[in-house]
């Protein structure tokens, strides 16, 4: 009986240290917490089987006690503070250069839109997306329909013919 009992706590301790470890160290479903289930449903399970309902019932409200209580422990410790980050970042993105560019202005591709790439427009390179989702190749005149934040809009120029705009 008394190595039943230590084997159950065992069990249901080690199960703890793992449910633990998944939930603070190794986030997703991984190899400890899949131990960690194993584990807590076999002690219970084994407590259940060989102790009966008394001890089962005992085991069951002990574990749920004990994974709350550590849970909650383990958030309100220093230990976590210690290996989180812990830092803000200040810095911003310079896009003052697309304060040189407006809507209507013309340039060419330097890289494929793809739907993104590289333009060159009034002798400013800067990151564009192509208006409608089409794939633009290199070297492709383009024309600014609308400047946003972190890039430009563009669309294939229209080339003029003799009968019009095409």
């Amino acid at each position: 009986m008394t190595l039943d009992l230590v084997i159950i706590i065992a069990v249901i301790l080690l199960g703890i240290v793992f449910m633990l470890i998944e939930i603070f160290l190794l986030p997703g479903i991984s190899i400890a917490g899949i131990a960690g289930a194993i584990f807590l449903i076999g002690g219970i399970a084994y407590a259940y089987i060989f102790q009966g309902n008394m001890v089962g019932n005992i085991a069951l409200g002990g574990t749920v006690v004990l994974l709350g209580g550590s849970f909650f422990w383990l958030l309100k410790s220093k230990s976590l503070r210690k290996i989180s980050l812990d830092t803000n970042i200040e810095g911003k993105v310079d896009t003052s250069h697309l304060q040189k560019i407006a809507v209507g202005d013309t340039g060419v591709a330097i890289s494929r839109l793809n739907p993104i790439g590289q333009l060159l427009i009034n002798d400013v390179e800067v990151e564009g997306k192509s208006f409608d989702g089409e794939f633009l190749d290199e070297d492709t005149e383009i024309e600014v329909v609308k400047v946003e934040a972190y890039n430009v809009l563009v669309k294939k120029k229209a080339e003029i013919s003799a009968f019009g705009k095409n």
